[in-house]
């Protein structure tokens, strides 16, 4: 689980940084400001590997690009727009904490920072990204199975159509062209091997019972 922690001061960062390492979380991957944690997860410019962390802790008042405009462009990626973003601030009035969340921030966290309080945010967070992901992995496999069964119900409804045998050798007409054994392509429609048999009444007829 990879956290990405952004903030304008050092000491802010080194001390997100003691706690979660302490509590056993990591890898970590800081960035100064708005702007480089906005090119480290690839939303500006183009970046060959971007950063792709599971939860994001950013500082809201920054200099240049500020919490909540990097917020926003953070949310503009689909590739990003479930990732857990939690707002670091010293601001307590109501309309602040509401902007944060109207950006697209999923929690807050109040300056000073209680060490405990930043742990149980951070669990909550990756809790949330797994589950989402676990979703997101479920619906991906229910396209691909909806998709398998709409071809398997197209290839069904296309044997209905008229198939022409000829009545002397029961040859199918492929391409214009009688060529394949009406065995073989049953087979080819079904994916099935056909087993061979001889029914009572051509058994009776080809091998009549001596009188």
């Amino acid at each position: 689980m990879s956290i990405l922690l952004v903030d304008d001061f050092d000491e802010e960062r080194e001390f997100l940084q003691a706690v979660l390492r302490k509590a056993g979380y990591g890898p970590m991957v800081t960035a100064e400001s708005g702007r480089q944690a906005l090119e480290l997860l690839g939303v500006m410019g183009r970046r060959i590997s971007p950063c792709d962390p599971d939860v994001i802790l950013m500082d809201m008042m920054m200099p240049d690009i500020d919490g909540l405009e990097a917020c926003r462009q953070i949310r503009s990626l689909e590739r990003l727009e479930h990732t857990p973003i939690i707002m670091i601030t010293a601001k307590t009035d109501t309309a602040d904490l509401q902007a944060a969340y109207t950006a697209g921030a999923t929690d807050f966290l109040r300056k000073p920072i209680a060490p405990v309080e930043l742990v149980a945010r951070v669990s909550t967070a990756l809790s949330l990204k797994q589950e989402l992901d676990a979703r997101i992995t479920r619906e991906q496999e229910l396209v691909a199975k909806t998709e398998e069964l709409e071809l398997a119900l197209k290839e069904l409804k296309s044997l209905r159509g008229l198939i022409a045998i000829c009545s002397k050798c029961k040859r199918v007409r492929s391409d214009g062209t009688y060529r394949k054994r009406i065995e073989d392509y049953l087979e080819q429609c079904f994916e099935r091997k056909l087993e061979r048999d001889i029914c009572p009444d051509c058994m009776e007829q080809s091998y009549p019972k001596a009188g």
